[in-house]
């Protein structure tokens, strides 16, 4: 008897893309009182959430570790889309949201993803192991993109304040795309088995025989991933002043804004990075935790300096010294735990620590 052909499933993530746009619609260019803020706000999570979802599905269906880089993308594209949006109504004072919220993604991949992980695969399994030349040579691109990109403005002095001038800033922005190019390139074709997962041997394990979805899901996937994204760019820049008040309301400092963002839109991220520990896949959770840092930096630098020709305002890159020193001990840490290729619950604690360290100091600098 044939088996009769699965259907793409009616669940929350096909419907939820559909009714954003149609909240967007009825809310774009009104004056929203708390109900409403409250409605955009959970039409906001709950796309975020669904478009990492197909994302997911679509990376499903293309494999390993093609599907962590179309997961990163999408994530990134998210994280873009809330900053240029909130920039632009924000004006001078929103100079700094893109450092602040690249910085804050970099923390949270590197300390919150990788620490999560690995303390949920080191209790389950006792040990981790993943491939050390796939992610030492991630954590390299990283810690490479983080430097140029958010440290050396800080020490330039051909322009007042932490900020780069037209030529450095056009330089890290080229330098940026060319390095993400790069490491894509490694990571899908050239050494594309440093990032597949691996035993205790470090031998590459077998791909996963969960049933992948069909080409029809994956497209269906693909579409609502587009609409997801339209949805969420729109409603950002409808709930931007709440988020921004509700910083305030709670006493917090403006740069906030920026860890708000980044922790939206890399939770889903990190719930699929947690789960793929939990198969004892740690690789696939490094890829997702580096693959982030990498594409927050190597994607947003470039578009927020071109998109700095028509923003009102100085573009602040440079970090602060309490920031330049964190990220400094995140990468010592980082190469420590990589090197070896196995990680206990002690590496993974370490990492916590210091993004509890980075949000203590984000609430009360």
């Amino acid at each position: 008897m044939a088996a009769s052909p699965r259907r793409f499933p009616l669940s929350w993530t096909t419907v939820m893309p559909v009714v954003a746009i149609v909240v967007l619609a009825l809310s774009w260019g009104r004056d929203l009182g708390a109900v409403p803020v409250i409605i955009v706000a959970l039409a906001l999570g709950g796309t975020v959430l669904a478009a990492v979802h197909h994302a997911e599905v679509v990376a499903h269906r293309v494999g390993e570790p093609f599907g962590s880089l179309v997961l990163a993308i999408a994530v990134t594209v998210i994280e873009v889309a809330l900053i240029v949006t909130m920039m632009s109504s924000g004006g001078p004072e929103a100079g700094t949201l893109a450092r602040d919220t690249v910085f804050a993604a970099v923390m949270i991949t590197m300390n919150g993803i990788a620490g999560i992980s690995l303390m949920v695969g080191a209790r389950r399994y006792g040990e981790t192991h993943f491939n050390p030349e796939g992610s030492g040579g991630a954590l390299a691109t990283v810690a490479t993109l983080a430097t140029v990109s958010l440290v050396l403005p800080t020490f330039t002095a051909s322009t007042p304040g932490p900020a780069f001038n037209g030529t450095q800033l056009t330089f890290a922005a080229v330098a940026s795309l060319l390095l993400y190019g790069l490491f894509v390139l490694t990571q899908t074709v050239r050494h594309r088995d440093f990032f597949l997962p691996v035993d205790s041997e470090g031998s590459v394990k077998e791909e996963e025989h969960a049933e992948p979805p069909t080409n029809k899901a994956a497209l269906t996937s693909l579409g609502l991933l587009l609409v997801a994204l339209v949805a969420v760019v729109g409603l950002a820049k409808v709930e931007s002043p709440a988020i921004e008040a509700g910083v305030s309301a709670a006493g917090f400092p403006q740069s906030f804004v920026g860890v708000v963002i980044a922790m939206l839109v890399l939770l889903p991220e990190t719930l699929a990075a947690t789960r793929a520990a939990r198969r004892d896949r740690m690789q696939t959770s490094i890829n997702l935790a580096y693959g982030s840092a990498i594409a927050s930096i190597g994607l947003t630098i470039p578009t927020i300096a071109l998109a700095s020709i028509w923003l009102d305002g100085p573009l602040l890159l440079g970090l602060g010294a309490t920031h330049i020193v964190l990220l400094a001990l995140t990468i010592a840490v980082s190469v420590l735990t990589v090197v070896p290729g196995r990680a206990t619950r002690l590496q993974g604690g370490v990492h916590l620590v210091l993004l509890a360290s980075f949000l203590v100091l984000a609430i009360n600098p």
